[in-house]
């Protein structure tokens, strides 16, 4: 897994394309760009672009965490 370039939250912009989506969960573009797709998943689309509201991002992330975020 790769280790993410971002320490916390507030570290990130208001709206993540794939690429920084990627970066937050220490996984390759293809699987960020794919999890984009998915119908659970906060995407906005404008236009042709797709990005993720920081929000809406933080709380996908902290309803798919399992454990308790024990790491």
């Amino acid at each position: 897994m790769k280790e993410s370039t971002y320490k916390n939250y507030d570290d990130l912009p208001l709206f993540l394309n794939a690429a920084m989506v990627a970066q937050v969960l220490g996984v390759a573009p293809s699987s960020a760009y794919e999890l984009m797709h998915e119908k659970d998943f906060p995407t906005l689309r404008v236009g042709s672009r797709m990005v993720v509201p920081k929000e809406k991002f933080i709380e996908w992330v902290e309803q798919h965490m399992k454990g308790g975020g024990d790491a």
